[in-house]
């Protein structure tokens, strides 16, 4: 198992950051930039203004220096803003493949005790949220705060006065801003939590919407959906209260400080005018920067709240990145081909043994069928022969190769399958064919159709092979001779049927298993079955619960 450190969330970030460290440095150049550019215009208008009050002349030059400086000021704000949600997309860009790449070499027992919604969840919900902590979080942050000591340090050396009466309030608004905070982070989880919820239901619900209908449980399962609804609702609810309140809060502080300032100036005693005495200039320049400085301290408020929003994210994701990794073998030069040995192998679902201490052999050309009741564990023989669970006691091995030891590269031409339903993947007759796999040339998918009596039917089709596949384009049996072709496409060694003519009318069954007779001639044949498929000849193993 890899260590968070190495597979974490931070390490695809840093990795991410290094390889586009020119838009990194760009970033930061710019938002530093962005932050000095802000303090330049309010110097130029005291100076102005002060010079009107003074009687002289307002120079065409003074004008253009003051609205040039606005504007450059905007567009290094633009710049940072679009360079910011550039960034953000390369960041979660990385974490998608990362997260794609750790979902591929989790183990199969792993992946089948995830709740698919949560998983998608992960994907999309929760990096969202990680790139929202680069579009308007740390480096917001970071340029906020220096934006807010930059001002500080202005105004003490504008207005002393003032300056104490914001290290005053400062304090007392960042508690009132950190209370506000916890409580949306709560809520902000909670609705996290309750969307999970909504989002694992809807498969569940279109995955088992026959026994819902059969059994009348609509009424059920939509009172299960409007209750997580629901919750997620009175999160959002608590979050937009706090938020709703927080913003007129800035405003009312901004303005009783002004207010205070302006009135203290104008008071005449020479003690007060000592710290707030100030040009008419000055105290324009002051006002701007009051509006300054609190604009940034709301912004700083929220950019911490995403951060904090931003970190549940990330804990997710960590955790998903953290989980064990099947382990990968070494490429061999050749594919395992040979006897088919399962000996002594103890297996089970937790602490169910389906399997103990269970033998059997199969020599190479060898047809064998699997018959046994259900649960007895036919099924569990195909998923250690593929490599998608590990015996844990005893061996499983093809040509004296253990499973475990076949790459994935190889694991196509030594051994294929061919489930009683057809898994569509997106894309053309071609693809379905030969799953994007670089060593099935297009012959190969042809002659592998072919010999699955498939051939003439796909030829029919308005662009042949390369036609997109669509519901309705094949019938029942037409989609199950594309499953024989695809596990033909990689001339395996060993070929699995799992109860393939288990919902064929007898007309397509025929059909069905003369392809699969085609196909099996010179391979080793598995097949899960209640009945014997006389077609293909061969013995039977019957395969008992075992019990621990």
């Amino acid at each position: 198992m890899k260590s968070r450190r190495k597979n974490g969330v931070s390490e695809a970030i840093r990795m991410a950051a290094v390889t586009h460290r020119l838009l990194t440095a760009g970033t930061v150049l710019c938002a530093a930039a962005s932050v000095a550019a802000s303090l330049v215009p309010p110097l130029l208008l005291a100076r102005i203004i002060d010079g009107l009050t003074a009687g002289l002349p307002l120079t065409f030059h003074a004008v253009l220096l003051y609205f040039g400086s606005l504007a450059l000021e905007g567009m290094l704000s633009s710049a940072q803003e679009g360079l910011l949600v550039l960034f953000g997309q390369k960041m979660t860009h990385a974490l998608r493949s990362e997260m794609s790449r750790k979902l591929t070499k989790l183990p199969a027992g792993t992946l089948a005790g995830q709740n698919p919604g949560e998983v998608a969840a992960r994907f999309s919900g929760d990096v969202d949220t990680v790139e929202a902590l680069f579009t308007s979080g740390i480096i917001s942050m970071a340029a906020d705060a220096c934006r807010i000591l930059s001002i500080m340090a202005v105004i003490a050396v504008k207005n002393t006065g003032l300056a104490l009466i914001l290290l005053l309030v400062l304090p007392l608004f960042a508690a009132f801003t950190r209370h506000v905070q916890t409580r949306m982070l709560a809520a902000q989880l909670d609705n996290r939590r309750a969307a999970a919820a909504v989002s694992g239901q809807i498969p569940e619900t279109l995955h088992n919407i026959r026994t819902i209908r059969a059994l009348g449980l609509e009424d059920y399962m939509e009172h299960r959906y409007d209750r997580c609804i629901g919750e997620s609702y009175a999160a959002m609810e608590r979050t937009n209260f706090c938020d709703a309140i927080y913003s007129p809060v800035v405003l009312v502080l901004n303005a009783a400080v002004v207010g205070i300032v302006m009135l203290l100036s104008a008071s005449g005693n020479a003690a007060v005018l000592t710290l707030f005495g100030m040009s008419v200039g000055t105290s324009v320049a002051v006002i701007n920067y009051i509006s300054r400085i609190f604009a940034p301290i709301e912004s700083l408020g929220m950019e911490i709240q995403t951060i904090q929003s931003a970190m549940a994210g990330v804990k997710r994701i960590d955790a998903f990145l953290d989980q064990p990794e099947r382990t990968i073998p070494k490429e061999r030069e050749t594919s395992a081909r040979g006897d088919v040995v399962l000996s002594h192998v103890t297996f089970g679902y937790g602490e169910k043994h389906v399997l103990n201490d269970f033998s059997m052999t199969v020599k190479q050309g060898e047809q064998v069928t699997l018959v046994g009741r259900t649960g007895a564990g036919k099924s569990t023989v195909f998923k250690l022969l593929l490599g998608l669970y590990h015996p844990e006691a005893g061996s499983v091995t093809i040509g004296g190769v253990d499973v475990a030891d076949i790459t994935d590269a190889r694991r196509r031409t030594c051994i294929g399958c061919v489930e009683q339903h057809f898994a569509r993947v997106p894309g053309t007759v071609l693809e379905q064919i030969t799953l994007g796999d670089p060593g099935i040339t297009e012959e190969m998918a042809r002659n592998a159709a072919k010999l699955a009596g498939l051939d003439a039917a796909i030829r029919t089709l308005p662009n042949g092979y390369d036609t997109v596949c669509a519901d309705g384009m094949f019938s029942q049996g037409e989609w199950q001779l594309l499953s024989i072709a695809r596990a033909a496409a990689a001339d395996p060694a060993v070929l699995l049927l799992d109860e393939i003519t288990a919902n064929l009318d007898a007309e397509t069954e025929a059909r069905v298993l003369e392809a699969l007779r085609r196909a099996s001639e010179g391979r080793t044949v598995l097949s899960v079955s209640h009945r014997i498929y006389e077609n293909l000849g061969g013995r039977t193993v019957e395969v008992r619960t075992q019990n621990a």
